[in-house]
């Protein structure tokens, strides 16, 4: 017979107290909000410590609706990871006693008997030594999962059902807990919907890609919940910052936002998404490198780079016709600045953020592609212009702007080149270094008065000066020698005749010799000569600061020394005509050398008609085309004029021999005998002002034989120039072209340009200081407003888009 012992009141008082204080601590936890995770990892070591059990675990049901280990304690005291069947009993009978949904113990080595054995199944059973106590957790919805505790088994019947209770009890507090979470995890959700649904909508309102990146940024960051989001669009093989939340305008050449698209452009280029937390050891080398970089500018102890891709096309049955995936057009950079831990819900929430923003960026960026966008998007918004409302504006409005149009189409303006250039005596000539030498002295200064073959400046040169005394002294010694051998031939009488003959030949090759060095004497002479700078005409020193400029100076042979020019004689403008701007002026030059000759072609068919009126008139035309081809276009004018006073003259000699007058006759003989027709044609004119005034007595029937004589005026074929000085802006005056150069050259800073040279009436300037800037206009007709106003406009699409492109 068993004695029982009995228990020690205060040990039971005790461990009451324990259990009391463990059940408060689960009963606070489960008012709590932390995650499920964190919450069963405190709530089963309370369980089993209130229970004195050997372990525990508790399965909750996953999203495909497997049950998951959640948390353990001693799961391997059980030894069912040691025998797969009995393992398999075991997930079997968790599975019953989720689906039976109520609180159940399970004796230690239980097997068919106690539990329902299903044909052709593992039966559920306890393959363990262990009483199982399993408790449900449920929610007012559903069972979400079970708690299990594993027992001693030699405890009694009530004290099991004890157990059982109390699990039943916490599996409650459980519940509560998970209710709780379950309403805040509904109202997080619904919140997450409707932030998700605001996302969606802006992103997706705007079909510009800037707009849409910045929406991206500002939106989706406060989605994800994260301290910054920025938008990298990939632009050729790199990637660059579009927008960065919460700032409007940013310096996108600065160091952080240059390493931020770094790193978009590496992890775009291996198309994975980078999740950086502090460690990079999973890490490509060169996205390691970039994000290494930009993390020791920017401090952020969070940084994921998502990828955005283009929505994929639906997928081909036909393999062939698969198409390969397209690059990412872009990145969404994630950052936390003080943050280092991921969670799931950032990751899900950024992932969610990336699917609506690859979408929208490329739907902006397939419509922003499209050909003239830009025009049909400005197109689209001028529909307004046509409602009742505003069509009068629209009408008035339309109808100024094609009036401007037309103006600029049809409106003749003068067409003018413009052209920088400088004022130039004609008469002015260089002096030019004969021989190369120092320049030694100067004999004449700026401005000063010159005659021809003046001397301007003296050179010297040691080269010639040693070459002079060499051969003087070369020529010293010879004359000496021939000398002493001339004495030994007429001294010596007793010399034998192969001694004379040596001293004959000896005797004729110095007198060689001699003259040999009396030409190089000569030559040397006339180089020396060219040491001395003369002027080559009569007028004035122009060059400036001679002193300076040449004096003590090495010069070489041809170089200029400075200019002398006739400031008497006449000035003409010289100017520098860019090679691009030359069309028009040899445009203009061309039309009006082609009107001076049609006019040389009439007269030559007049005078050939009159001279043979019986020969065919092709031969005719033919014989005038073969001498017309002969003349040059600058001839012309000449024999355009020549050609006038042969009929002026013609007509004007039966009147001179009518006339008995012999005063009267003598001056109309200087007007037969001048040299051009507008000579002639001027003394004729003052002729007859004269006898108008009274001061020449001419009858009335000569005086009108006299105006009827033919007065015909020659083609102007001089193209007008107008000009103003730099120092007299104000003022325009006008010169006219008389050549221009036939090649391009290189002037200076100018580039390739064309010299014209400008006739000028010389009267008209106050002051003439030669080299004085000038900004000339060149007349080359009448043109279209539109097109005088925009002609290198024009020229430039001509030249540099129509011509290369098309």
């Amino acid at each position: 017979m068993s004695i029982e012992q009995p228990l020690d009141p205060h040990l039971i008082e005790q461990t009451k107290q324990q259990i009391r204080s463990l059940v408060a601590e689960i009963a606070q936890l489960s008012k709590t909000d932390v995650a499920p995770e964190e919450f069963y990892g405190q709530f089963l070591p309370r369980v089993v410590s209130a229970l004195a059990a050997v372990g525990g675990a508790v399965w909750t049901v996953n999203p495909e609706g497997r049950l998951a280990l959640q948390y353990q304690i001693n799961i391997q005291d059980t030894k069912l990871r040691e025998n797969e069947e009995q393992q398999a009993q075991h997930s079997r009978l968790l599975y019953k006693v989720l689906s039976d949904g109520v609180e159940v113990l399970v004796p230690s080595r239980s097997g068919p008997g106690d539990v329902e054995q299903v044909a052709g199944e593992t039966p559920a059973a306890n393959p363990t030594d262990f009483l199982l106590v399993f408790g449900v957790l449920k929610t007012d919805l559903e069972t979400v999962g079970l708690v299990e505790v594993f027992q001693r088994s030699e405890v009694g019947p009530s004290t099991q059902k004890g157990y059982l209770r109390f699990l039943g009890q916490m599996c409650e507090l459980a519940g509560d807990f998970l209710k709780s979470h379950q309403l805040r995890h509904f109202s997080d959700r619904q919140t997450l919907w409707s932030q998700l649904e605001d996302f969606t909508r802006a992103v997706h309102a705007s079909l510009d890609p800037r707009e849409t990146a910045y929406t991206i940024a500002n939106e989706g960051r406060r989605l994800i919940e994260c301290d910054r989001l920025s938008v990298a669009i990939r632009k050729g093989s790199k990637c660059k910052i579009e927008a960065v939340s919460g700032q409007d305008l940013f310096d996108k050449r600065s160091n952080i936002v240059r390493l931020l698209g770094k790193l978009a452009t590496a992890v775009v280029a291996t198309g994975d998404t980078v999740w950086y937390t502090g460690e990079t050891r999973d890490l490509a080398p060169q996205v390691e490198d970039a994000v290494q970089e930009y993390v020791d500018e920017a401090h952020s102890k969070t940084v994921a780079v998502l990828p955005l891709q283009r929505p994929a096309p639906p997928e081909e049955d036909d393999p062939k016709k698969r198409t390969k995936p397209e690059p990412p057009i872009g990145a969404l950079v994630v950052e936390r600045i003080e943050d280092s831990r991921l969670s799931a819900n950032m990751v899900h929430r950024a992932e969610v953020v990336r699917q609506h923003s690859s979408t929208a960026l490329a739907n902006a960026m397939e419509h922003q592609n499209l050909f003239l966008m830009p025009v049909w998007r400005a197109l689209g918004k001028t529909r307004w212009v046509l409602q009742a409302r505003t069509l009068p504006k629209t009408l008035s409005i339309s109808g100024g702007v094609l009036l401007v149009l037309l103006v600029f189409a049809l409106w003749p303006a003068r067409f003018t080149m413009e052209s920088k250039g400088t004022l130039e005596p004609v008469w002015r000539q260089d002096v030019f270094a004969g021989i190369d030498g120092v320049v030694e002295e100067l004999k004449v200064a700026h401005g000063e008065m010159v005659a021809k073959d003046q001397l301007l400046a003296l050179l010297r040169n040691t080269d010639l000066e040693v070459a002079l005394t060499d051969v003087q002294g070369q020529r010293m010694a010879t004359t000496e020698r021939l000398f002493a051998v001339q004495r030994s031939m007429v001294g010596e009488r007793r010399l034998s005749t192969e001694e004379r003959s040596r001293l004959a030949g000896e005797q004729a090759e110095l007198k060689q010799k001699l003259l040999s060095l009396d030409a190089q004497w000569a030559l040397y002479k006339a180089k020396q000569l060219e040491l001395d700078a003369k002027s080559p005409m009569d007028g004035q020193v122009i060059t400036w600061d001679l002193r300076n400029r040449l004096i003590h100076r090495p010069v070489q042979r041809g170089q200029i020394l400075m200019r002398v020019a006739n400031p008497d004689g006449p000035w003409q403008l010289e100017l520098k005509m860019p090679e691009n701007h030359m069309g028009p002026v040899v445009e203009r030059q061309q039309f009006l050398f082609g009107l001076a000759r049609k006019k040389l072609r009439e007269l030559l068919l007049q005078d050939a008609r009159e001279k043979s009126p019986e020969a065919p008139e092709e031969e005719v035309d033919r014989t005038v085309e073969a001498e017309l081809a002969t003349v040059p276009d600058e001839e012309l004018p000449q024999r355009i004029s020549e050609a006038y006073r042969r009929r002026f003259c013609e007509a004007l000699r039966p009147i001179v021999e009518e006339v008995s007058d012999e005063g009267l006759r003598a001056r109309l003989g200087e007007v037969l005998h001048a040299e051009t027709y507008g000579e002639a044609r001027l003394k004729l004119d003052d002729l007859l002002r004269q006898a108008g005034d009274g001061q020449e007595a001419i009858d009335a029937d000569l005086m009108a034989r006299l105006k009827d004589l033919p007065n015909e005026k020659a083609p102007d074929t001089g193209m007008k120039v107008a000009y103003i000085l730099a120092t007299e802006p104000g003022t325009t005056r006008e010169g006219e072209i008389t050549e221009i150069h036939r090649s391009a050259e290189i002037r200076g800073d100018e580039g390739n340009t064309v010299l014209i040279k400008v006739a000028i009436d010389k009267a008209e300037l106050p002051q003439l200081r030669p080299g004085a800037t000038v900004t000339a206009k060149v007349y080359c007709g009448r043109r279209a407003l539109g097109y005088v106003l925009l002609h290198d406009l024009i020229a430039f699409i001509r030249s540099r888009i129509l011509f290369r492109y098309f």
